[in-house]
């Protein structure tokens, strides 16, 4: 498929290219699992509800959708490991990409979708205490001597590498920056977390229902939803720049050929492209990809200068090399703090 959005904007036309016969439309409920990072829970939970009922109206099969969700880097090393899910819908690409080493899903698969397989974008603010008591307006702010950092681990879960590499590319974007004066700067940042939870909804929860901490970095979308459920207890900042937060989606190849979900998982991702799909993300705080659906929500999307990981890091191969393997920067840096 080639990587247009222009073809997937009407959901009638999801199915156009399959003919389902007399023995499909009686195929017995499907079980169909979704392996997906914390941070989407309802998001799915919604989405399925939806898809399950355009696709029963289409095709006459039933689908009973299952959920898998936790730290994004767990959750890839959890399909590696054995975990059949028939689709990956993981907050970023290098973790598919270590599925694929595994040989479960096909190089290639960023262009059997649109947009690199990324159906939607988020980014990275910071939550802070009602009325922001310590000033925290921008990413030098995070590196003053009495701020408390809560963030995620970046060896397993997806947000905090985002959060990472967009405080590197910060530095790296002000005048005179480099690589040296970048590391120095996220150093400092990093000595000053507090808690470092394994991934994004238990650093929530520290911030938010125990109490620790100054300022939660974190998705967009999650600060917004905190915002909205929780009331005026918390401020959210939006920093000068942040990175384009870019989570990714892929066909679990190895598993969909043999349970013979190869169709049904790509209407389940092309649906997620479709203005119901689109809708959908957009009501869960996810930036949608549909220019159309992003200018209807474009009250709860401030607009931000963003970077992108291609465009700093050289891609995420590049990045997670340099960062995030044993003994990369993350772990000098963090070895440093303690």
């Amino acid at each position: 498929m080639k990587n247009k959005f222009k073809g997937l904007l009407s959901v009638v036309l999801l199915l156009s290219s399959v003919t389902f016969t007399a023995t499909s439309v009686q195929a017995a409920e499907r079980d169909f699992l979704n392996v997906s990072y914390d941070a989407t829970r309802e998001f799915y939970d919604d989405f399925n509800k939806s898809f399950g009922a355009y696709w029963l109206s289409r095709t006459g099969n039933k689908v009973n959708f299952k959920q898998s969700h936790g730290g994004s880097g767990k959750q890839a090393r959890a399909v590696v490991d054995g975990l059949k899910g028939d689709v990956v819908t993981l907050a970023l690409a290098n973790d598919i990409e270590e599925i694929v080493k595994s040989g479960q899903i096909q190089p290639g698969w960023q262009k059997e979708f649109p947009y690199n397989s990324a159906p939607y974008t988020s980014t990275i603010v910071f939550m802070v205490r009602k009325g922001n008591p310590k000033g925290i307006k921008d990413w030098t702010d995070l590196t003053k001597p009495d701020v408390q950092i809560i963030t995620p681990n970046p060896k397993t879960g997806g947000l905090p590498r985002w959060i990472y590499l967009s405080a590197w590319g910060y530095a790296l974007k002000q005048p005179g920056g480099n690589d040296a004066k970048a590391r120095d700067f996220v150093s400092k940042m990093y000595h000053n977390v507090k808690v470092m939870d394994p991934a994004a909804r238990a650093s929530m929860t520290t911030f938010a229902e125990r109490g620790i901490g100054d300022v939660l970095l974190t998705w967009e979308n999650e600060a917004l939803i905190s915002k909205k459920t929780l009331g005026d207890k918390f401020d959210i900042v939006y920093p000068s720049m942040s990175i384009l937060t870019e989570p990714s989606v892929a066909i679990v190849d190895r598993t969909v050929e043999k349970n013979g979900n190869k169709w049904l998982a790509t209407g389940y991702i092309n649906y997620l492209y479709s203005p119901l799909g689109q809708e959908m993300a957009a009501k869960h705080f996810y930036r949608p990809r549909n220019e159309k659906v992003l200018a209807k929500y474009s009250v709860q999307f401030p607009e931000l200068k963003t970077f992108t990981i291609d465009e700093v890091f050289g891609g995420w191969p590049k990045a997670q090399q340099t960062h995030f393997v044993n003994g990369g920067m993350f772990d000098q840096i963090y070895s440093d703090k303690r």
